[in-house]
């Protein structure tokens, strides 16, 4: 029996830009630009967009299916499409996985959080040693989890408020703010001297780095920035009409994730590389120590410029890194509102105190629980290590599986064409993804990244 009473999303806007917002996140502007510098430029952006539309697509719209066929929290959609059978386990992994991903994920966006305000009050001055003020913030032991707790009680406000005056509502404000900064900020970085250098370097394909390594990371990198796997595009699903055509949704989430994570190359290359002395392979401290550097020297000229530069990358950072964990706070919110009958700022009041106390566990393994150690990991280090390796990787494969070899054939048609009321020629070719290609693509990434 299905709750009727359920929230839903208002139109068809909404939806895309929360469903882009659950896959924009940190991912797209830290993690993108140092898979990309790592790995040759321009040659990884076409192996990775290959997985996107080929491999990560396919399970993102299994994820809808799975979400709008059954108009229930990520658990329970299992029970209703296979009653009787263990699926809902994978349920319970993504649920799970839910309260793992936003514990750690709430610490690198407190940290984001700290720099914004730090960029805005004019901290972060050029001849200060950003190494040191990294690493000083992130060892404090109460700085660092005032802001992850800050952060919380950010996507906290907006989940508990629903589906339509919460998350859609917010969604519709943020995306928008969240593609104007991209572009503002690309404008800047495209006038510096050395742009061209670092146009050349990401539009320019270097087709001789491409090795099994480059081919597996760009796979991760894929599955990774789309948000896949862990039901939080199947819990928004559940919150779709049924005019909602579930196939171009997805290619409109995934063009506009891409476009994202592209564009936010074209702001961190050409600013890289107009200093001397940047590498564009620096990693993740690219973003915390490197990037704040490379404001101060390209704009030395004009100071305030830099200040500004420099605040509103870290502002893009945070609405991304907001975007990304309502749609993680919502798995477990929606999970523990339907499942326990708890009102849903009550729901969403548990998932936040559960993941405060878990961030903040990952906080001290970098400062004073830097010694406490599981099978070799601090907190952080074991929830990244659980969620990437393990969770994420094993739900995406079980999904692919379950629509497209468990779920009625014809139940997966009518989802594919709104009850047939939409004509879909690749709808066959979807199915043959579901069922084949994104199984194996993601028991590859799994055994890779075990065995690694």
């Amino acid at each position: 029996m299905q709750n009727t009473n359920r929230g839903s999303f208002g139109g068809k806007l909404g939806i895309i830009l929360a469903s882009a917002g659950s896959a924009v996140g940190l991912g797209n502007i830290w993690r993108f630009p140092t898979e990309v510098g790592r790995n040759g430029g321009a040659a990884f952006i076409l192996v990775y967009l290959c997985f996107v539309f080929f491999l990560a697509m396919p399970v993102m719209v299994s994820e809808f299916v799975i979400g709008r066929a059954s108009k229930a929290n990520t658990v329970d959609s299992y029970h209703r499409l296979a009653p009787g059978k263990p699926w809902f386990i994978v349920g319970y992994l993504g649920v799970l996985g839910g309260f793992l991903v936003l514990s750690f994920y709430s610490v690198v966006a407190g940290w984001t959080l700290h720099y914004t305000i730090a960029s805005l009050l004019r901290q972060l001055t050029s001849g200060r040693d950003y190494g040191e003020f990294f690493n000083n913030f992130v060892s404090n032991p109460w700085q660092p989890i005032v802001y992850v707790a800050l952060f919380l009680l950010f996507t906290h406000f907006i989940v508990a408020r629903g589906v339509q005056a919460g998350i859609e509502r917010y969604s519709k404000i943020m995306m928008p703010a969240l593609l104007a900064i991209i572009l503002i900020l690309m404008t800047c970085s495209l006038s510096m001297p050395g742009s061209r250098e670092g146009l050349r370097f990401l539009l320019h394909p270097d087709f001789s780095k491409v090795t099994a390594s480059v081919v597996l990371s760009a796979m991760g990198q894929a599955f990774f920035s789309l948000s896949v796997g862990i039901g939080c595009l199947a819990t928004y699903a559940s919150y779709f009409q049924r005019d909602v055509p579930l196939v171009s949704s997805a290619f409109s989430v995934c063009f506009i994730d891409t476009l994202v994570a592209i564009l936010s190359g074209f702001i961190i290359f050409p600013a890289v590389f107009s200093v001397s002395g940047v590498e564009v392979d620096a990693g993740p401290g690219l973003v915390f120590i490197t990037l704040p550097n490379v404001f101060n020297m390209a704009f030395g000229d004009v100071p305030v410029v830099g200040y500004l530069f420099s605040g509103l990358f870290y502002i893009l950072l945070l609405l991304a890194a907001l975007t990304s964990s309502i749609s993680m706070h919502e798995i477990d919110t929606a999970f523990l509102h339907e499942k326990f009958h708890l009102s849903r700022p009550h729901a969403a009041s548990v998932v936040t105190a559960v993941c405060l106390v878990l961030g903040a566990a990952c906080s001290l393994s970098f400062g004073s629980w830097e010694d406490v150690r599981i099978f070799g990991m601090g907190f952080f280090e074991l929830f990244d290590f659980l969620t990437a390796k393990f969770i994420m990787p094993l739900c995406s494969i079980f999904i692919s599986i379950f629509v497209g070899w468990v779920l009625d054939r014809k139940l997966v048609r009518s989802e594919l064409t709104n009850d047939n009321t939409l004509h879909i020629r690749a709808a066959r070719f979807f199915v043959f993804l579901i069922r084949w290609v994104a199984p194996f693509g993601m028991s590859i990434i799994f055994l890779n990244e075990l065995l690694s």
